[in-house]
């Protein structure tokens, strides 16, 4: 599934926290976010009434602008921000209109790069003229943070598709919290006026909230209690190079991962051991023919999905097919092929129903979000599948989504995104279908700070015989197997 993982996303690279500070900010938020829940009113940008510039896109447009944040907590470049197009020394506005008329004592403005340039706010009560209620003080400074690039990035952009220029190291996100000296009644839209010549560098706004305290407005993170309790995942040990698409047999009975030598990907299984630890690991000749990329998609005790074959567009072939297992050996079968398939990379992630007949593919098209989204395809009556149909805006942010997993009741699909409200870098979520089709999913919900830090966490497996969740994490510029008990009534709704 981890196919993504050295992929190159942006011709800037999105920039985090360090360890250290970003886990303070986000206890001090979190802990603010349930003490000030109930008392604060708050809401964000809900509608676009003026603006003096959009790049246009699904990336970077103006409308990125609305709704909560989600290019914070982690702060930096983000496809998920409203770039405007004179960022360097540009003289810019925004109108935001919000769902309700409130109370507000409390406007914040989620600058992810380069914070402190806001220089006017102004609100309307309702009359469609703005009264100025904050204005930048010659000697009022923005509180910031350093967001860092961390030096394993590199190993898993570089390696694969798009060419990278260097980033910035110091981008200096901040939130401007305008505190208004007194309350104002009834408004129902703001305007923010920037003077982006104040400081160097790219600049980009996340969100726009109100609030009708003077408690620090905060972005929050989408994850829950139950998540927050589990023990801290722990490092397996297999082989000193990277591991990456890991699976588990249906059975429960073979660990599948993929491991780079430097030269190719190299697909290794591990037994089961009465005990039940895995044995150590063999490579799979017959899995790891591909010069480049070979890896394991998903795993019957009867056959594999593979992922890594090179494919031509226009054909209909997808770079997958099956692998069947005959007395021991993994033969090769039918190749995966989807009607006017499409994709931007070499490569592809996947997942699918244990009885092939819908398959879901993490790829990069003209009809995504942004990066890689989520789409579907069902199996038609010859064994190919129709076209890929999107999974939805709810599932798939203007960044990557990445590694999907469907567990056996076919409605929770694990995966890894950087396009939602993180603690760093690509973390590990989990969201749920909600209806017969495959386009209606619920807001991904972020299995928290036990499995997810400031680092890169992917590739998510659901042993659900074990009730053990396996997953890849940088670890000084390595990818390391990780695993950690999770419930199964706390993964899988009903």
């Amino acid at each position: 599934m981890n196919v993504y993982l050295f992929r190159a996303v942006e011709a800037i690279s999105q920039p985090f926290f360090n360890t250290i500070k970003m886990k303070n900010i986000l206890i001090i938020s979190i802990c603010l976010c349930v003490v000030s829940s109930h008392a604060q009113q708050i809401q964000w940008a809900h509608k676009l009434i003026k603006y003096s510039s959009d790049l246009g896109g699904k990336q970077y447009g103006i409308k990125r602008i609305l709704g909560k944040p989600d290019a914070f907590p982690q702060a930096g470049n983000s496809p998920n921000a409203w770039a405007p197009k004179k960022a360097l020394d540009g003289y810019e506005i925004v109108e935001l209109g919000f769902e309700k008329p409130q109370s507000v004592k409390q406007i914040a403005v989620f600058e992810n790069l380069n914070a402190g340039c806001v220089v006017k706010i102004g609100v309307d009560t309702g009359s469609g003229k703005y009264e100025t209620v904050w204005t930048r003080k010659s000697d009022w400074k923005t509180p910031t943070f350093k967001a860092t690039l961390p030096a394993d990035r590199a190993y898993y952009y570089k390696r694969k598709r798009r060419k990278i220029q260097d980033a910035p190291e110091l981008l200096n996100p901040g939130v401007e919290h305008a505190l208004l000296n007194q309350m104002v009644s009834n408004v129902v839209a703001v305007k923010i006026e920037f003077n982006f010549a104040l400081l160097p560098g790219q600049k980009q706004i996340d969100a726009v909230g109100i609030s009708d305290s003077d408690a620090p407005l905060n972005a929050q993170i989408n994850t829950g209690s139950t998540f927050e309790l589990l023990p801290k995942a722990e490092e397996l040990t297999m082989v000193d190079t990277d591991i990456s698409a890991i699976e588990v047999a249906d059975d429960g009975k073979r660990l599948f991962f993929t491991s780079n030598d430097g030269q190719k990907d190299q697909v290794y299984c591990a037994n089961r051991n009465p005990d039940g630890n895995w044995s150590a690991p063999k490579l799979e000749v017959s899995l790891s023919e591909n010069d480049s990329f070979n890896f394991v998609e998903y795993a019957s005790p009867t056959y594999v999905l593979k992922g890594g074959n090179r494919y031509e567009t226009g054909t209909g072939e997808t770079g997958f097919q099956l692998y069947k297992l005959n007395n021991g050996a993994f033969e090769p079968a039918d190749p995966i092929k989807i009607t006017a398939y499409a994709n931007y990379g070499e490569t592809a992630d996947a997942t699918v129903t244990a009885d092939l007949k819908t398959i879901v593919l993490a790829v990069e098209s003209d009809f995504t979000q942004g990066g890689s989204d989520f789409y579907f395809a069902n199996q038609k009556s010859d064994g190919t599948y129709g076209l890929l149909q999107n999974m939805g805006k709810a599932i798939n942010s203007a960044d990557d989504e990445i590694t999907p997993q469907l567990l056996s009741d076919q409605k929770t699909l694990l995966f890894s995104s950087c396009g939602f409200s993180s603690f760093g870098n690509y973390d590990i979520y989990v969201s749920y279908r909600l209806d017969d089709s495959w386009k209606n999913w619920s807001e991904p919900v972020n299995l928290g700070s036990k499995i997810n830090g400031d680092g890169f966490e992917g590739g998510p497996f659901y042993d659900e015989p074990s009730q053990q969740l396996y997953f890849t994490k940088s670890v000084d510029g390595k990818l390391k197997l990780h695993a950690v008990k999770i419930p199964i009534k706390d993964l899988m709704k009903g």
